[in-house]
């Protein structure tokens, strides 16, 4: 008697392995890292090529029945070994349908196949009894695709090695599950970018043998949906957290005190609101856990009165003024006007005008950058300059470190009398060598400079102000002085991690101004008659932009 094997397979079943089987023969682990992570950089991708192996390519299918299924398989050319039980993708399944675990019936099979270059990988097959009852769930994922994916194996089961992987492969792909297989052994940590133009690369894993729950733990964490959400749409706790903790004098007092009860006493606060606030702070990395009580982290430190680098009055402008103006984002974004003078009556530096405190406390914060500073300084040789003008240099602070690097150089600080009124202990120690000269950049700079300086000014401005100041700078500076201005520079194009981008919506509210490209700048620069030598960076996400007047 003839015997036939039983139809078992759907013909969408068929094709989706017939795709996936060619996707591995076409690939190798550069391919594979190229086309998963696009954005990948050359270096971090052959760091990864030479640290791991493409080992397969998987697909999820859903025959009747599980019986026979190898047989059907070797009927279409798939080889494939004993059937192992899945743990990870049938738990996956059970949370999305709302299916218990035990009521489904999954198993993964391997065929051996070879890659574009000639090296041994799998096809790796889910598969998914289903009964009628269950159909309606292959239909979704046919559809959507959810656990089909390529693979990395991550060998030697070192945990410090998967750790690294993981956080690569985390800035480019959200995390997306994962799991321990004890029938196999292995860890496997799934990644997915939902907006990939190829579906085929849509889902990435890496596995590895062993079990590291720490690391499995904290990757299902983050895999959580919302979780990224709940921490941006929670930026604001933070922001008053933290200024709550600076209005209170609590960085200064955790100098010399640690236990609760005796902080509250000095700060005159409620002793277990007090504990919940510093228990929030240490989850914010500003303060730590120590037997006696807490103590500041090395962040917090920044939070102190008496430091170099001080971002005391910062935090208070960010939680104060400014975190008003924010609340009117909305209103800044529907008309393109700032939302500081709907908040407050005025625009930004007219209400410092008529406000001598708040004034100081601006000017204050804007020392916050001293680390922008610190770079220019060695980074650019002053000895040539006989006289460096800093316009609307606030407090004075980058012109008194230009004059301590080069004590041969003399300086003109140039601003409105509100803000010079601030600058006399800031420029005490090289007092001898400045000349505090008032007045409005917007009508007029002092004549006869070697180099003026214009440190975070023009984002202040609109374009036409821009360039209306830039040609005041051109007409009062001769022909062989420089030019240097300090901005946030926009990215050009590609990743837009720079603190230039929530910048430009700061400026947007407060000030009616922007962060801007150099690209943007350089043009600025052109229509007033200059030309940009040199852009170079400094901490913080700043630059220095070096320009002289063209010919």
């Amino acid at each position: 008697m003839t015997s036939t094997l039983a139809p078992i397979l759907a013909g969408a079943d068929r094709t989706r392995l017939r795709t996936t089987l060619e996707l591995v023969r076409a690939n190798d682990t550069e391919s594979v890292l190229a086309a998963a992570m696009p954005t990948l950089p050359p270096a971090e991708r052959a760091a990864l090529a030479g640290r791991t192996r493409f080992a397969h390519a998987a697909v999820l299918i859903f025959p009747a029945t599980l019986d026979g299924l190898r047989e059907e398989l070797a009927h279409h050319g798939l080889d494939v070994g004993a059937m192992t039980p899945s743990v990870v993708v049938r738990d996956r399944l059970s949370r999305r349908y709302g299916v218990p675990a035990a009521e489904l019936q999954v198993g993964i099979l391997r065929a051996p196949v070879t890659d574009a270059a000639g090296q041994p990988r799998e096809l790796e097959i889910f598969a998914m009894a289903t009964p009628p009852e269950l159909a309606h769930l292959a239909t979704d994922e046919r559809r959507h695709g959810r656990e089909n994916h390529v693979a990395l194996a991550v060998p030697a089961a070192d945990p410090v090695l998967l750790a690294g992987v993981q956080r690569i492969v985390a800035a480019h792909l959200r995390p997306d599950g994962g799991g321990y297989n004890r029938h196999e052994n292995c860890t496997v940590l799934y990644f997915r970018d939902a907006q990939h133009p190829n579906p085929a690369f849509r889902r990435l894993e890496l596995i590895s043998t062993g079990d590291v729950q720490p690391l499995l733990a904290a990757h299902l964490r983050e895999s959580a949906p919302g979780l990224g959400l709940l921490r941006l749409l929670t930026g604001a706790w933070a922001t008053q957290a933290i200024a709550a903790a600076v209005e209170l004098g609590l960085p200064d007092h955790l100098v010399g005190t640690a236990a609760v009860p005796a902080l509250a006493t000095a700060t005159g606060t409620h002793q277990d609101s007090l504990g919940r606030l510093l228990r929030y702070l240490t989850t914010l990395g500003v303060v730590r856990t120590v037997p006696t009580g807490y103590a500041l982290t090395e962040l917090g430190e920044l939070l102190r009165t008496e430091v170099d680098g001080s971002m005391h009055s910062l935090a208070r402008m960010y939680g104060g003024p400014f975190y008003r103006s924010f609340g009117a984002l909305t209103e800044a974004v529907r008309t393109g006007e700032e939302s500081f003078a709907k908040v407050f009556g005025a625009h930004h530096f007219t209400h410092l005008a008529g406000d001598p405190e708040l004034a100081g406390l601006f000017h204050q914060s804007m020392a916050a950058s001293n680390a922008m500073f610190g770079e220019l300084t060695r980074q650019v040789d002053f000895t040539a300059a006989g006289t460096v003008i800093d316009i609307a240099g606030g407090n004075g602070e980058l012109l008194a470190r230009v004059l301590t690097a080069n004590p041969t150089a003399h300086g003109i600080l140039f601003d409105l009398p509100s803000a010079l009124v601030t600058a006399g202990p800031t420029l005490e120690p090289v007092a001898e060598r400045v000349t505090l000269v008032p007045g409005d950049f917007t009508k007029t700079v002092p004549a006869g400079g070697d180099v003026y300086l214009l440190s975070r000014v023009l984002h202040d401005w609109d374009d036409a102000r821009c360039q209306e100041i830039l040609a005041i700078c051109a007409a009062a500076m001769p022909e062989h002085a420089e030019l240097m201005i300090i901005e946030r520079l926009l990215p050009e194009a590609g990743p837009t991690d720079s603190l230039a981008v929530p910048w430009d919506i700061h400026m947007l509210c407060n000030v009616g101004g922007r962060e801007r490209t150099e690209s943007h700048y350089r043009s600025l620069l052109a229509a007033a008659g200059f030309e940009l030598t040199r852009t170079t960076p400094l901490p913080l996400d700043g630059f220095l932009l070096r320009a002289r007047k063209a010919g």
